[in-house]
């Protein structure tokens, strides 16, 4: 194949990621940009050198430059739920036992559902028992 065709298939690949934000598909755009430098340099491959060398630089990429790049963005954070269990919330609204309502925690307004066995009142402090999804369990304190 011609150099070109490898850079366009670089570019669209690349492409594709920027639209994905996954940092899965960049890495096989490398692998094509360097078969494109390759080819363009002059040297002579088969079209099964170049597939060959596309897949091995593509797959080596990903394998060792990937959970680097992970590691370095951040991008394997998971928010620790488990460190909001046990703070303080204060309950916006009465909430009545296994019933919803509005609590504020951490300076913004959550939806609260009351897991305790008393009813808390507008204005009382409460503690996080759990959290599902969007929604906090509290009970009284």
């Amino acid at each position: 194949m011609s150099w070109w065709i490898w850079v366009l298939a670089g570019l669209a690949l690349l492409a594709a990621e920027f639209a994905s934000t996954t940092m899965h598909i960049g890495f096989f755009a490398v692998g094509a940009l360097v078969v494109a430098l390759l080819v363009g340099l002059g040297v002579d491959l088969p079209l099964w050198g170049q597939l060959a060398i596309f897949t091995i630089v593509s797959v080596a990429a990903f394998a060792f430059v990937r959970p680097i790049l992970v590691r370095k963005l951040k991008l394997d954070f998971k928010p620790q739920v488990d460190m909001m269990i046990g703070e303080q919330a204060m309950a916006l609204d009465e909430i009545a036992v296994a019933g919803l309502g509005k609590a504020e925690f951490r300076g913004s307004t959550w939806s609260a559902r009351n897991v305790g066995e008393v009813v808390l009142m507008r204005g009382q402090r409460c503690v996080v028992a759990g959290l599902e999804g969007l929604v906090i369990h509290v009970k009284a304190s």
